[in-house]
């Protein structure tokens, strides 16, 4: 049974110098883990009526723990997705690393709450307090400052499997079926992938700010257990493609992952159509040191309808992270010549 509050707290108060940017697009941003926080990074840069909408079959670490034990959906990727939308100021930083923050025994010795995020912790008692998962992200919100809301894309937890190729050792090979997002992510070249019920539904609150939006960002995230999910959930996906929202795909830095081995950037692209090929895309953006073949790249976009956009997009640095300033840059510009 759920608990009966007040109205939703405002924190910091309204008016409080840098903590809210003008009222730009309403942008909706889907994804999940490391890639959706960095496009949710540099969205809260120009827009306060953003969305972030995240995928909900981890099965891995804390959520996974979380998830088994309590029977709730997976709050890791939902709890990075808020921690993003906290606001550059001391308030937001702190709340930020409270929510990040994960658990150590000094001793060395393993104790309960070893690797649990402080965030999955918060998430989850909202959850069971309130009996509701968006009013409980609400509440989380509310109390971070986000500038913005978060959504699971389905209030259901959901799971991943694919197929990947084995061979044998008389040659030749055979499909073995791999299960759990924790698996599909280190398992290669995925085939057939499905996102289990198939009868899931999507969030409500999901599918009416796409259907509401100026612009919709997918990506980046990790292909198959990421981005193409949202695409696999039958109601996400017809919402995607009847949104009258402009619509953004923004690739990875880094190609061939554990999960996407020996696949291009065009490969990216052409799995996405043969998951959806109902599914257009306005621009595709990405950084021109990810494309090794910007020919072949072109014509995948064109395929499914896109203009291609190369600009500066990683950070400085040895590992293929987005810089939040140079892609917010970016998506400034897009949304500017639409």
């Amino acid at each position: 049974m759920g608990v009966l509050t007040g109205p939703l707290p405002l924190v910091p108060p309204k008016g409080t110098p840098g903590s809210q940017p003008a009222k730009g697009p309403s942008v909706v941003a889907l994804g999940g883990g490391h890639g959706l926080s960095a496009s949710l990074s540099a969205l809260r840069l120009l827009t306060s009526e953003l969305t972030g909408i995240v995928t909900v079959a981890d099965d891995g670490g804390s959520s996974g723990r979380l998830r088994q034990e309590y029977g709730v959906l997976p709050p890791g990727d939902l709890r990075m997705a808020l921690s993003a939308l906290c606001d550059d100021t001391d308030w937001g930083r702190t709340w930020r690393d409270v929510m990040q923050h994960r658990f150590k025994t000094p001793s060395g010795r393993q104790g309960s709450l070893d690797d649990h995020a402080m965030g999955n912790l918060l998430i989850v008692t909202l959850w069971e307090l309130l009996g509701d998962a968006v009013a409980g992200l609400k509440w989380a919100g509310a109390l971070l400052g986000a500038r913005g809301q978060v959504l699971p894309m389905s209030t259901q937890p959901l799971n991943i499997e694919g197929d990947v190729r084995v061979p044998l050792p008389g040659g030749g090979y055979e499909f073995q079926v791999v299960k759990g997002q924790a698996r599909c992510a280190v398992a290669g070249s995925l085939e057939n992938v499905r996102l289990l019920p198939e009868d899931a539904r999507a969030c409500i609150e999901a599918l009416t700010a796409i259907e509401l939006a100026d612009w919709i960002i997918l990506g980046p995230g990790s292909w198959y257990t990421s981005v193409l999910p949202h695409l696999l959930l039958p109601e996400m996906r017809q919402a995607l493609c009847d949104t009258p929202a402009k619509r953004c795909l923004t690739m990875n830095l880094a190609m061939d992952t554990k999960e996407t081995s020996g696949m291009s950037a065009a490969d990216h692209l052409d799995a996405l159509r043969h998951y959806a090929p109902e599914f257009s895309v306005d621009v595709v953006l990405a950084d021109p040191t990810s494309i090794s073949d910007v020919k072949e790249f072109e014509r995948a976009a064109g395929m499914i309808g896109a203009e291609v956009v190369l600009g500066k997009v990683g950070a400085s640095s040895r590992r293929p992270v987005h810089d939040p300033l140079r892609l917010a840059s970016a998506y400034h510009d897009i949304f500017g010549n639409s």
